[in-house]
């Protein structure tokens, strides 16, 4: 899929999400009023976070969509890692203020009331969160956008918190033991937090630039297993991400003596090896270099008729060797 058309397939789903999400929280809070049970109160303001990270991923997406221009020739999609990165934000300040009204209420009970009412209404949209979740988050890693996929994490954490509030309340019911609520409501406090940071961890991880090991990993097993015998070596290899958009840099080395039209098929042939593999939605820009006489000794290069040394083994591709800015060689083997 096209790079914008997924980028927009995903603020579909994430406009759908903040619809979503408005409606459950007045659901949240009207269990809230027939009850105040605090840990339904904490269920409610997570969602108050729902919707406002909702609309800042919402306008996010929007601005990915954007075409590149000149003043941002690798588009917009960075606008998505600062949109989670607010969104984890976000939850982890409802998650200090989940704690601290937790604490006020252990210290300072109140009667709760109705409980049977208020768990039918949590439970509703503990079920909604989950559904809505999962499908954002599918969308979000079809469309390699991390906005939809923190969106999708966070309703999902979300919908498990939901459950456990459930199973706490149950238990306030049957045992009348008031602190339980406020139990309840510290523990998920504290699991909400933790999400928070996660997602703020990624946040800054893409804007950064970090290397995102289980991709690369990916991409160096596609490599071994697409190697053709005129790839004699690959060097410099580097991956970018921008939104649902990857960006990948290398040098291939190949025979020297290929015209321009060849050298640009064996170009073609990695390109579209990549492509196959990870959407259409990615660009690779690959520089060729002309082998030296020590590449024969790793070039597989059968009948070469310029070959100034014996071939002694191919050196496999690795996390390792991938990214070094220099040409592999064999120095000592026989």
């Amino acid at each position: 899929m096209p790079a914008r058309e997924a980028t927009l397939q995903s603020f579909r789903v994430q406009r759908w999400v903040t619809l979503v999400g408005v409606v459950l929280l007045i659901l949240k809070f009207a269990a809230y009023y027939v009850t105040h049970s605090v840990a339904i109160l904490t269920d409610a303001l997570e969602s108050i976070v729902n919707v406002v990270a909702g609309g800042i991923s919402l306008y996010s997406l929007y601005v990915a969509a954007k075409p590149r221009d000149k003043d941002h020739p690798y588009g917009h999609g960075k606008a998505e890692f600062l949109s989670a990165g607010v969104e984890g934000t976000l939850i982890g300040v409802a998650g200090v203020w989940i704690i601290i009204e937790a604490i006020q209420k252990l210290l300072h009970p109140a009667p709760i009331h109705q409980l049977d009412i208020g768990l039918v209404l949590i439970a509703i949209s503990g079920v909604v969160n989950y559904l809505v979740g999962a499908i954002a988050e599918k969308t979000g890693h079809k469309n390699n956008s991390l906005a939809i996929v923190a969106t999708g994490k966070h309703l999902k954490s979300d919908a498990y918190s939901t459950a456990g509030l459930v199973a706490g309340l149950l238990l306030l019911m049957f045992t009348q033991w008031q602190w339980v609520d406020s139990a309840v409501a510290l523990l998920f406090g504290l699991l909400i937090i933790f999400t928070g940071i996660g997602i703020v961890r990624k946040s800054v991880a893409g804007i950064m630039d970090e290397a995102d090991t289980d991709l690369l990993q990916q991409m160096v097993t596609l490599l071994n297993k697409e190697r053709q015998p005129n790839w004699i070596d690959l060097h410099n290899l580097r991956i970018i991400k921008y939104g649902n958009q990857m960006h990948v840099d290398c040098h291939l080395t190949i025979p020297w003596y290929l015209n321009v039209h060849e050298a640009h098929a064996e170009v073609d042939l990695l390109t579209n090896a990549v492509r196959h593999e990870f959407g259409s939605s990615l660009e690779i820009f690959t520089h060729t270099d002309g082998c030296l006489p020590f590449s024969c000794r790793i070039c597989q290069v059968q009948e070469c008729p310029h070959r100034k040394q014996h071939f002694v083994r191919s050196i496999p591709w690795t996390l390792h060797n991938l990214f070094e800015n220099k040409k592999h060689r064999i120095e000592h083997e026989a």
